[in-house]
């Protein structure tokens, strides 16, 4: 009864008879026998586990065909040629796509950049906390301010945490409202955006990069008097309006344009939903989300770009009241306190202000489920976390649909089909009869 000293079929010296070829004149069998699929190797005993017969275990996946890349090299526990599944099979589907929805996905994706882009902001702040002002921006001797300097190395390091990560922020930004205009105003989906991620990438981290060893090359970075750190543009006017006032008024004005043009096609959506007699629930929390995160980036922005203005307009006027011998006439000539420490300010407050997108229940949720999973003995309610992301995710293409079904049904008033409905009548005979859909 061993299996594999069967002849094999089509072995004439073995096999009195063949597979019968000939057309069947009789009816078949109700039920036939199962046969086992696969081909049956003619070189050699089949390993345990891919025997012909034999089944594995519903997640594993069999390696059978000997020209695989992975055939006699995998093993799943006692079984040869037995590969693991893609999808982790000890986790359920909901756990699998909480794994998914957790990490965001375009548009929503640039929010997570940056703000870890003003996470290294505020490292060089913290450095500079650390280290203290002189040591940082000011000369061997601690007596007078950097001017056009490469060095020090804690100068440098101050420099490239606070403006590479400074001007990335702010490239990000204007890619977080390119892609929210190509979802609401292109109806473009979540993987086709996803499809340009590394565009997305070369140009958030190459153009502050080059920017940044401009300025290292050009010996530009300088000592700020007031915060103790290193920038560039703190001594020298023609660096502060080439290097940071222009190009963090081109990218507000460019991400600012792209939101606006999002914004009207998101409000076109929702009119035309409305007009289908669909909620708009959904899409007006989306819109009002979109909104508060607009306000809270583009307010700070604009105030740091107003005392940047400030400052390049009266500097000259400060400097040459520091010249004057008279206290007086530099205390009325000196620059407003509370404009530096506004500008300050503003420039860390996005890093908190970016949160706001993950500000939800969704969000206590997630962390309810963390640290119900590190503390067993707590108990667990059922979570819709997942499904709740799912469904957020969907707005845009649900918009989409509404636009597209509007194009396809001008003139007749409806947006949307609506799917005929089983109906039950009683009658004498049967307890439940369902009526025919006209």
């Amino acid at each position: 009864m061993n299996c594999e000293r069967l002849p094999l079929l089509g072995n004439t010296e073995n096999l009195c008879m063949d597979q019968n070829t000939s057309e069947s004149t009789t009816l078949s069998p109700l039920f036939q026998k199962p046969t086992p699929k696969g081909p049956r190797s003619a070189t050699g005993p089949v390993p345990v586990g891919l025997r012909a017969g034999v089944s594995l275990p519903d997640p594993l996946v069999p390696v059978q065909e000997p020209s695989h890349p992975l055939y006699g090299r995998v093993r799943a526990g006692p079984l040869p040629n037995c590969a693991l599944p893609c999808h982790q099979p000890y986790f359920s589907p909901d756990e699998r796509a909480f794994t998914a929805f957790w990490r965001f996905r375009y548009p929503e994706r640039p929010i997570i950049f940056l703000a870890a882009c003003y996470l290294f902001v505020s490292l060089g702040y913290i450095v500079r906390l650390a280290a203290g002002h002189e040591r940082v921006a000011c000369g061997a001797d601690g007596r007078h301010v950097l001017y056009d300097a490469t060095g020090p190395a804690l100068c440098t390091l101050v420099f490239l945490l606070v403006y590479f990560f400074g001007m990335a922020s702010s490239i990000w930004w204007v890619v977080l409202s390119f892609t929210w205009f190509l979802a609401a105003g292109m109806k473009w989906g979540n993987e086709a955006i996803a499809g340009y991620s590394q565009y997305f990438h070369l140009a958030a981290w190459l153009v502050p990069s080059v920017k940044s060893v401009a300025v290292l090359a050009l010996s530009a970075v300088d000592g700020d008097p007031v915060a103790g750190i290193c920038y560039v543009g703190n001594q020298s006017l023609e660096n502060l309006r080439g290097f940071v006032l222009a190009p963090l008024v081109v990218y507000l004005f460019t991400g600012s344009l792209f939101l606006l043009a999002g914004f009207v096609s998101l409000f076109r959506i929702r009119s035309v939903i409305k007009q289908g007699g669909t909620k708009t629930d959904k899409l007006e929390k989306l819109m009002i989300r979109i909104g508060l995160f607009t306000v809270l980036y583009t307010v700070p922005a604009t105030v740091v770009v107003a005392c940047l203005v400030y400052e390049q307009h009266y500097r000259p006027g400060w400097e040459r009241a520091l010249a004057c011998s008279c206290p007086s006439e530099r205390q009325r000539l000196g620059p407003d306190y509370a404009v530096f420490m506004l500008r300050y300010f503003m420039c860390l407050v996005v890093g908190i202000t970016s949160g706001v997108w993950i500000w939800s229940g969704k969000t206590l949720e997630s962390w309810r489920k963390f640290a119900a999973r590190c503390c067993p003995c707590r108990g667990r309610k059922p979570a819709a976390a997942a499904a709740a992301a799912a469904a957020a995710a969907s707005v845009y293409g649900e918009a989409s649909a509404a636009l597209t079904a509007r194009a396809g049904t001008v003139g007749t008033g409806s947006y949307h089909k609506p799917s005929p409905r089983r109906t039950f009548e009683r009658t004498p005979s049967l307890p439940l009869a369902p009526a025919v859909p006209p």
